[in-house]
């Protein structure tokens, strides 16, 4: 089969475009099929954000990505943890992180969708091997022994030596190849919003675990935060309905008043919460990346840097096999990344799985021991400085781009 490019990514979102930019770092021949047109140079603030780790942040610096941004983007010097019910205030067990027990700078920043996003469409247009197809997307796939072959809605057949599936928890790449993925929902939505407050943050990132679930407080550019509010279903489907003078009724006891008067900016989102874990992360010809192989709670805000994990593992695995010259897309091949990566996601996804069950609740005994084991792990501080380093996704087999 006389391939049209190496690679064939059919999804764009963020972790479509850091793949397509860190394979064509590589030397490989790429073609992106994104359903949404590229990113305008500038956008309005539609309340999305993200939370980039140091480990993730590395891996953008070396793709050329992270100083289209940088201006635009805040550090995350601190993390407080703390547990409690809105309006009374928190326990007095609580944890505390601090990027200044590691070496290696803040443990992350937050960046608003709009200017990751365009920084990426910039990127993909400067660089050279690699086409990009937007608006379009694949509808139908075919594996042979010698290549892929795909469909897109225009009507345009493709081939390549391997498909990648960035397309997301419902992956129509995944379906069509006989992936199916396994899973749980929690009875929880996330509130998404953004607020501007009357005080700094100071770069400290809150996270406020309540019987519903955890309202995390994440730092913006100038006096705003950031806010993912998780809370049963029911209830975050009348928080979202409300205007937005009854919203910031509700949001204010849990969200307190240590950086004074609040008001919202920008637009509220919800999203359904839950487990989800594709059975496979690989099939003939094809690999699955970020939320096509995993889909997690946000509790650790480690949704993106997962998916970048997967995206610096499989851009590795794939250059190591070109320079061997090997097949690129042979099972011997999508092993090596299937084998990396699904230990630590399995790991991850275990971990905010329990986390949401032990603190998602308002048990007496769950709190006190939850409580106690907040309060030992600040007081150690080696245990403390690793869960420093994990957060900031600078632990376990790390691919090259994140070293």
């Amino acid at each position: 089969m006389k391939h049209d490019s190496d690679i064939l990514i059919a999804g764009g979102g963020l972790n479509g475009p850091v793949l397509a930019l860190a394979l064509a770092r590589a030397g490989l021949f790429v073609t992106l099929v994104d359903a949404a047109p590229p990113a305008p140079a500038s956008g309005a603030f539609d309340g999305r954000a993200y939370a980039i780790a140091a480990g993730s942040r590395r891996m953008l610096a070396r793709l050329g990505v992270w100083e289209r941004f940088a201006a635009q983007a805040q550090e995350m010097v601190e993390i407080k943890v703390t547990d409690g019910r809105a309006g009374e205030g928190a326990s007095a067990w609580w944890l505390h992180f601090d990027s200044a027990e590691i070496e290696d700078g803040p443990m992350g920043h937050m960046v608003e969708d709009r200017h990751l996003r365009a920084a990426l469409a910039a990127a993909l247009a400067e660089t050279e091997g690699v086409t990009l197809r937007a608006p379009d997307r694949v509808v139908a796939q075919e594996s042979r022994a010698e290549g892929v072959s795909v469909t897109l809605g225009s009507g345009d057949v493709l081939t390549a030596g391997l498909l990648v599936g960035c397309d997301g928890r419902a992956s129509g790449t995944a379906a069509r190849a006989g992936i199916r993925r396994s899973g749980w929902g929690y009875d929880q939505s996330a509130v998404t919003c953004t607020v501007e407050h009357e005080l700094p943050h100071k770069g400290i990132a809150h996270q406020f675990f309540m019987p519903g679930g955890p309202l995390a407080i994440l730092p913006l550019t100038g006096n705003r935060s950031s806010i993912v509010w998780s809370e049963r279903s029911a209830r975050a489907e009348r928080l979202v309905a409300m205007d937005d003078a009854a919203f910031l009724d509700a949001l204010r006891p849990a969200f307190g008043n240590f950086l004074g008067e609040i008001a919202l900016t920008g637009a509220r989102g919800l999203f359904p919460l839950g487990l989800s874990l594709a059975e496979r992360f690989t099939a003939p010809r094809v690999a699955l990346v970020g939320d096509a192989a995993h889909g997690l709670h946000p509790v650790a805000g480690q949704g993106l840097n997962a998916g970048l994990r997967d995206v610096a593992a499989l851009a590795e695995v794939l250059r190591e096999a070109r320079m061997r010259g090997e097949e690129i897309g042979s099972p011997l091949v999508l092993d090596r990344y299937a084998r990396w990566r699904r230990f630590d996601t399995a790991t991850l996804a275990a971990t905010t799985d329990l986390t949401t069950r032990l603190f998602s609740n308002d048990n007496p005994v769950l709190r006190l021991a939850r409580d106690a084991g907040m309060g030992a792990i600040n007081a150690i501080s080696p245990l403390r400085r690793a869960m420093i380093r994990e957060a900031a996704g600078l632990t376990g087999d790390l691919p090259p781009l994140m070293r």
